[in-house]
């Protein structure tokens, strides 16, 4: 049987990757602290499950293909918060950000095409594009100089007559770096003078700890080039609920992504329900939240930076940090520490780094982005564990 190239391109993700490794460390009787994936442990506020409860229809009927309209308005009106005036018919309900990607990748590239992104990037930002045929012109940033934007020429230099987009998350996973105003200037310029489509990921816009949060969204220049991915994944701890949405001002492109949801039918009417729930959730929560990832930040930081030989830059955002570690292959340093590995029965699983990036097959051989989503006291352990571990580890560097 002939097994497609679209799905041949899209590689095993690295943050998943060493799943069947640590289910053998599990069934060993092996405690495992998971910092490798994205997945808080803060509780999901109860509006969701009251939402739901209280959805009982007569029969669970499909649902409109662009979504629930009362989850459309609850979106609409937290972006007003945010200074951002959407219409419903700019607003599109997808199965969580990685459908609302997909259908931006979608609906501006042709098999052949390639997006722009800032390395390193999300890891399964390949896994959109490679599904469609798309490349990706990967375009280096620096943890010396905190993984901000290199000059205007030199992102230039990555664009051809093939590349159809920008693709970048702010704040960003995994380096947690947030674009300075100057930075977003850029961008806006660069978009309109080659006229490309920017897909701004903003999942972690209440997720900021140093300075404040821009969205693209203000910038009404974009207004015919940008599309923005949104979740209530990560927001509000809902990350099984697979609801997100892609928003757009661009009346051409809504049009296309209007298809793009008809051709999957709809989104569970369900989680929709319960979605549209979280957006009653009072401002309140995200001070509580915000102070704890703060914390968290910190505890990681400081852990990090007590570790002979490690190095990493200082997280403004999101909940995600690259680490430099001093090995020559992180990913036999990942699997050693799940397999070989443990103090008391316990050990640590972290996301090697080479996934995160697209320009040179050898950069992120000795990184790995470790997600700070456990509370403080579980995080110290982890921490203690990957000390313990790189100190034994045969095969650090001297």
């Amino acid at each position: 049987m002939h097994i497609s190239e679209r799905t041949l391109n899209i590689p095993t993700s690295p943050i998943r990757k060493l799943a069947p490794i640590a289910d053998a460390a599990e069934k060993a009787g092996k405690k495992i602290y998971h910092l490798n994936i994205g997945q808080p442990d803060v509780e999901t506020p109860k509006s969701f499950f009251e939402a739901t409860a209280a959805f009982h229809p007569k029969v669970l009927s499909y649902g409109k293909s662009q979504g629930r309209e009362e989850l459309l308005e609850a979106i609409r009106k937290y972006y007003l918060d945010w200074g951002m005036d959407f219409s419903l018919d700019n607003i599109y309900i997808t199965n969580g950000g990685s459908e609302a990607i997909s259908f931006a990748v979608m609906t501006t590239c042709d098999p052949g095409d390639n997006i722009l992104m800032f390395e390193p990037f999300y890891a399964n930002y390949k896994s959109f594009v490679g599904a469609y045929n798309v490349g990706i012109n990967g375009v280096p940033t620096s943890p010396d100089e905190g993984y901000h934007l290199p000059p205007e020429k030199e992102i230039e230099k990555h664009i051809d007559s093939r590349t159809r987009a920008i693709l970048l998350s702010n704040p960003g996973n995994p380096t947690g770096v947030i674009y300075t105003e100057a930075e977003m200037d850029m961008i806006s310029r660069i978009v309109r003078k080659y006229d490309l489509a920017l897909i701004a990921d903003e999942v972690y816009r209440e997720f900021v700890y140093d300075g404040k949060f821009k969205s693209f969204g203000t910038m009404h220049e974009l207004d015919d080039n940008l599309i923005i991915i949104d979740s209530v994944s990560k927001r509000y701890s809902a990350c099984g609920a697979r609801v997100g949405c892609i928003i757009s001002r661009n009346k051409d492109l809504d049009a296309q992504l209007l298809k793009c949801c008809q051709s999957r039918l709809s989104v569970s009417q369900l989680d929709q329900a319960g979605a549209a729930g979280l957006y009653t959730t009072p401002k309140s929560y995200w001070e509580d939240v915000r102070q704890e990832y703060a914390r968290r930040r910190d505890t990681i930081k400081a852990a990090l930076d007590a570790m002979p030989g490690v190095i990493s830059s200082q997280p403004k955002g999101a909940f995600y940090v690259m680490v430099k570690f001093p090995v020559d292959d992180i990913e036999i340093f990942a699997k050693w520490l799940l397999s070989d590995f443990s103090i008391d029965k316990e050990t640590v699983m972290i996301t090697p780094g080479k996934g995160f990036y697209a320009s040179n097959p050898d950069r992120g051989k000795d990184e790995a982005r470790l997600a700070y989503v456990l509370n403080c006291d579980a995080l110290k352990r982890a921490m203690e564990l990957l000390a313990e571990g790189l100190k034994q580890y045969p095969g650090r560097k001297k």
